[in-house]
């Protein structure tokens, strides 16, 4: 999947794929982890996040799956 790069202390980059509905991060010390069944209007919302580690802590991880790849 491809990812792009994005500003964040905990985050280098995010990906989404809308077909799928998994939500890809790689965090600063180099895990990536996908996230399962995320609708778009989570991914757009973390994007434009003022802050993506909050959003990602807040609104990602305590209700979707995920594993590190």
């Amino acid at each position: 999947m491809e990812r792009t790069p994005v500003s964040s202390s905990n985050l280098v980059s995010v990906g989404y794929d809308p077909d799928s509905s998994i939500l890809e991060v790689e965090f600063n010390n180099a895990r990536i982890y996908q996230y399962y069944d995320v609708p778009d209007h989570i991914y757009s919302e973390l994007m434009g996040a003022e802050s993506l580690g909050s959003y990602l802590h807040h609104n990602v991880k305590p209700f979707f799956g995920c594993s590190m790849i």
